[in-house]
């Protein structure tokens, strides 16, 4: 038999980073434990190195070997008697307490075949580390087929979210200038602030309209998820197109209605195409396919109208500031800069936009139906929150970037509803080189995915994990952490590849509750957990009713 050689690597509970790397595309690197064990596998057998240890870590076996790929527990072998298995038991849509389930009977790794998707799962910080440290300079994760055909058949170019290699890192490099980096945040910040400003004068006209109780102290319950959407909206098209589109009226635009259904169809017709042969259901003329690529138009025609209005709006501008021969410092949203500097062509930057729209919407709407519901059952929480905001918000004198940094509870409780509650289920990458996990051989080139729900959950990694506690975020509270408190809170990713909206939709959904409790007290009828359901992203089954009462 040839010798096999690999590194082996495993987690100490000293923290570093794995280098420079991630910061050359704009993007602070999660705090790492890269190596630790300085060992190699050979013929089976892990030598010169020292035991790994820390929760949820198998220990070797008395013989001192590296267990192979096939001895990982799994769900079945066969992926398509599984597949009939998960629409039996509609899995599905319970896909994160089936991940919490198995790893709770088959430990903190396992492989799963499900139709035509294979994928190793883990939870644990430590092998996410390690995991990290394995992405190479071009991350891959798991490509969204549908999606990308969907791009292939109508001859669209893709953004970053489906591209990968070279071409992926180019692009990305641009697009972080605008989104990610912090002089592009204090650019967009007050444009997010003003909408957050809006929606909540909005819901006071309508608490004082619709509510009951005395003049000025008037409450009114409601399900706020429809305006919730109308405000993700609102605030993405500011920040990307550089314009408001109204949303906060009394009878918004059909236009934009049909998009936010077309998001909603998107992401639910997304999950059982990628189990399933799409490109067969695409020539058979499958109602599911039908459904996909109509939704995805819908989307592409809403960038597109507003696109092109952002390219007008931006001709006449440049035309303003020749005549004028001066310089105009007015921010042109994400488009515009884009479309100014000219890095990225016309057909890519329509691309990254439409991209960024339609995973912006749903992705903060939903969370802030659960942050809403949180802060309404834990009024002790909320009353600390908003203490804190109070506090903030005189001393800033109206400058939003030094509210949120005098608030530290706020983007404290952003994390822990993506903690309970994550967007996406699971962060996937694909190692460049093998690895080991949890005693056993991973082949590089093999999906390896991170689950959110159960690591969010798990009592290994989180004291009183059910417990919703934005103080857990604090840096002194981390620091006091027996464990490595890295790779714990990854609901935008990490790395290179993390959410390209990411400082979008943090700030967005932290300027939100600030204003909110700035101007009510948030109750809830029922402290009963809220069930939840998985599309392609996690939702309440039934959005929770929300009581706001003015202060």
């Amino acid at each position: 038999m040839r010798s096999m050689s690999i590194r082996v690597t495993g987690s100490t509970r000293v923290q570093h980073t794995c280098g420079s790397r991630s910061l050359l595309f704009g993007v602070a690197p999660q705090k790492a434990l890269c190596v630790s064990t300085s060992g190699a596998v050979v013929d089976g057998k892990l030598q010169g190195a020292k035991g790994v240890q820390g929760t949820g870590v198998r220990k070797r076996g008395v013989d001192g070997r590296v267990r192979s790929f096939e001895e990982i527990p799994h769900t079945g072998r066969n992926g398509w008697i599984n597949l009939v298995k998960f629409w039996r038991e509609d899995y599905f849509k319970q896909l994160h307490k089936h991940m919490e389930k198995t790893f709770k009977t088959l430990g903190p790794i396992y492989r799963e075949h499900v139709g035509s998707h294979k994928s190793v799962n883990i939870m644990m910080p430590s092998d996410i580390a390690e995991l990290f440290c394995s992405e190479g300079l071009h991350p891959q994760r798991m490509t969204l087929q549908p999606w990308a055909t969907h791009r292939e058949i109508r001859q669209f170019s893709k953004g970053v979210f489906l591209k990968n290699g070279e071409e992926w890192r180019a692009d990305r490099l641009l697009l972080n200038k605008e989104v990610m980096m912090s002089a592009a945040v204090k650019r967009f910040l007050p444009l997010l602030d003003e909408v957050a400003k809006d929606f909540s004068q909005m819901l006071q006209t309508k608490v004082q309209r619709e509510g009951r109780g005395k003049e000025g102290k008037r409450s009114l319950t409601i399900d706020p998820s429809p305006d919730l959407f109308r405000f993700a909206l609102e605030a993405s098209c500011h920040v990307l197109y550089g314009e408001r589109i109204g949303l906060f009226s009394s009878s918004p635009s059909l236009e934009s209605q049909k998009f936010i259904w077309a998001v909603e169809q998107m992401l639910a017709t997304t999950p059982p195409l990628l189990y399933l042969p799409h490109r067969l259901l695409l020539r058979l003329g499958a109602s599911l396919w039908t459904q996909h690529a109509t939704a995805w138009d819908h989307i592409f025609s809403h960038a597109e109208t507003r696109i092109q209005r952002g390219y007008q709006r931006l001709s006449s501008l440049q035309g303003r500031k020749s005549e004028a021969g001066a310089a105009d410092s007015q921010y042109t949203g994400v488009l515009g800069q884009l479309m100014e500097k000219g890095q990225l062509s016309l057909d890519l930057i329509k691309a990254n936009i439409t991209e960024l729209m339609a995973g912006g919407v749903d992705t903060t709407a939903v969370p802030l139906q659960f942050a809403l519901f949180e802060l309404g059952r834990n009024p002790e929480v909320q009353e600390r929150v908003r203490q804190q905001v109070r506090t903030s918000w005189a001393q800033a004198g109206g400058d939003p970037h030094k509210a949120l940094q005098g608030a530290p509870l706020l983007k404290g409780t952003i994390k822990e509803i993506l903690r309970l509650y994550p967007v996406g289920i699971s962060v996937q990458r694909m190692p460049i080189k093998d690895i080991v996990l949890q005693n056993y051989h991973v082949p590089a080139g093999t999906m390896v995915q991170v689950c959110l729900y159960p690591l969010g959950r798990s009592s290994d990694v989180f004291e009183n994990p059910l417990c919703f506690d934005p103080g857990r975020w604090s840096s002194s509270r981390e620091e006091g952490q027996k464990e490595v408190s890295g790779f714990r809170s990854l609901s935008f990713g990490f790395g290179a590849r993390q959410c390209v909206g990411r400082r979008i939709a943090e700030n967005e959904m932290q300027l939100f509750l600030m204003h909110i409790l700035l101007n009510f007290h948030i109750s809830v009828s029922s402290s009963e957990d809220i069930k939840t359901t998985y599309t392609l992203i996690l939702l309440p089954e039934k959005p929770p009713r929300i009581t706001f009462s003015k202060l």
